[in-house]
């Protein structure tokens, strides 16, 4: 059974991992330059460096469908690559199940349905029955929910509170433009400390500063261009306490919910077939 996961942030990376470690043939799919901001939670500096590792699996780029499958069948690392023509990539790799975790919360999603033998779409605005055959809750009021028919709730609310600090733990791009920064993810800095510059598109130059104490959770990789109000910046508040590393709570729940997901469907197919 083979997966494709698109996304490289911290849920997709969840979902990839979890498909992995049950012995799925798994391969990720990324942008050229993911502005990912919890990259010590997922493979999205494979991108850059080559490869990543999450938790004791590797993740590790690919160039050639052969390089692909060279990994998948000697089982020595989770294959990413580059690209995001989907119908170019399922051509590609012939999955059975394609997942699209990419999370783009405010963006209307790409409808999945007929890419594959399952598609499953994760967050808002993924619609049961109509775009993607699954849809799986990442909110925290249904966290991991499985839906065959209808819609996934809609983006709403604050983030949830860490140690007292809800929205002020992130700061959001304001403008379009290249991020530089020189620190690292798991550092610790005070509020008001310099943490980057935005190099806007028109020209201005935005200084960004930590609004509160802790250890960076989250920080888009240097040089990487982003758009207006994406998350570039997080901070957790419980500083060397925090986390930074591996699965988090959130993305581990929604990865159970799309292998839940799959089991059922393939059951279901075993069924018919027997």
């Amino acid at each position: 059974m083979r997966a494709l996961v698109l996304g490289a942030n911290d849920v997709a990376s969840a979902v990839a991992w979890y498909l992995w470690r049950e012995e799925y043939q798994v391969i990720v799919a990324s942008d050229p330059m993911p502005a990912v901001t919890r990259r010590g939670m997922a493979f999205a500096d494979a991108v850059f460096d080559g490869a990543a590792v999450l938790e004791g699996v590797v993740a590790q780029r690919a160039e050639t469908v052969e390089a692909v499958e060279q990994l998948l069948q000697a089982r020595a690392a989770v294959p990413l690559v580059v690209g995001d023509d989907l119908v170019e990539l399922v051509a590609r790799y012939r999955p059975d199940v394609v997942i699209d975790a990419r999370m783009r919360k405010r963006a209307q999603p790409t409808p999945l349905r007929g890419l594959a033998q399952l598609t499953i779409g994760l967050g808002p605005g993924f619609v049961a029955g109509e775009l993607v055959d699954v849809a799986i809750e990442t909110s925290w009021e249904e966290l991991g929910a499985v839906r065959w028919e209808g819609a996934n709730l809609p983006l709403a609310g604050e983030p949830r509170e860490i140690a007292g600090h809800g929205r002020d733990r992130y700061v959001y791009a304001p403008c379009a433009g290249v991020w530089r920064t020189e620190r690292r993810i798991g550092e610790v800095v005070a509020a008001g400390d310099l943490v980057a510059v935005l190099h806007c598109e028109g020209g201005e130059r935005y200084e960004i500063r930590a609004l509160i104490s802790g250890a960076i959770r989250g920080l888009t990789r240097d040089g990487v261009p982003v758009t207006v109000g994406t998350k570039v910046f997080e901070i957790d508040p419980r500083g060397p306490a925090g986390q930074w590393q591996g699965l988090g709570e959130r993305p581990r729940r929604v990865a159970e919910g799309v292998l839940v997901a799959i089991t059922a469907w393939r059951g279901a197919v075993m069924s018919r077939e027997g």
